[in-house]
């Protein structure tokens, strides 16, 4: 069974790879399914993907592959068509399921309540290390955790922020966005080089980005040299 926006979006991957030879960028099928963030698109292609019905070539941008489609792919409606009728029709189409591809395993009910966001590298909670802007990977996190807007995870490294209780390789889940208010933990981009997880501190004209951490000191910064990448909304911890 595939819910409606699950059908409607694997229709139209498989309409634009057919078309332009790779995937829609993930603000494409946003606006295609009308959705508000892109969250919800990851946890559709992820549905998708368990379902055995999308292949996810990892380390790869934008490479999304149709594996199979429900039914009879000549008697598929369009996109609009699904979006046209779905007021009539329920939420959940039906499909023809032959037996999953060896790579696909079954999910669990309770994945359904999960959205997969990309994991970057680590980010210094301490000195500030390199952006990294590459994806290394994915990680499922409950739906209740997030509300609106666009999300992704960091790996922390350092120990800066443990009197906020952030340690060292804890896992933070990041709103994207470029407001935060005065007091709240922030990914900050320092001279388009440099991130680092830090409390932000406005004072006039200038970004203080404050540790919370007693040993180490506040690092202060003309405001055109700061560019926020999104504040603290979620910590993972895995205890071993």
């Amino acid at each position: 069974m595939l819910t409606r926006k699950q059908h409607e979006l694997l229709i139209f991957i498989d309409a634009h790879l057919k078309r332009t030879g790779f995937s829609p960028s993930f603000e494409e099928m946003k606006d295609a399914l009308d959705l508000k963030s892109k969250s919800g698109i990851h946890r559709l292609i992820s549905a998708l993907e368990e379902r055995g019905f999308l292949l996810r070539r990892r380390h790869r941008a934008r490479a999304l592959e149709v594996v199979r489609l429900p039914g009879d792919p000549a008697t598929l409606p369009a996109v609009s068509e699904v979006a046209a009728d779905s007021a009539i029709n329920g939420n959940v189409i039906k499909g023809e399921f032959g037996p999953r591809p060896a790579l696909a395993k079954p999910a669990p009910e309770a994945q359904d309540n999960t959205i997969a966001l990309p994991l970057y590298g680590r980010i210094a909670a301490g000195l500030p290390i390199k952006a990294v802007a590459d994806i290394t990977r994915q990680i499922d996190i409950p739906a209740s955790l997030l509300g609106s807007g666009e999300h992704y995870a960091l790996e922390v490294s350092g120990e800066s922020m443990i009197e906020a209780g952030i340690y060292d390789g804890d896992t933070v889940i990041i709103r994207r966005g470029e407001q935060a208010e005065n007091g709240q933990i922030v990914v900050a981009l320092i001279d388009d080089d440099e991130v680092t997880l830090k409390r932000l501190r406005r004072r006039g004209a200038s970004v203080a980005l404050e540790p919370a951490n007693q040993t180490m000191k506040t690092r202060i910064f003309p405001a055109d040299r700061v560019k926020l990448q999104g504040r603290l909304v979620a910590l993972l911890r895995q205890y071993h």
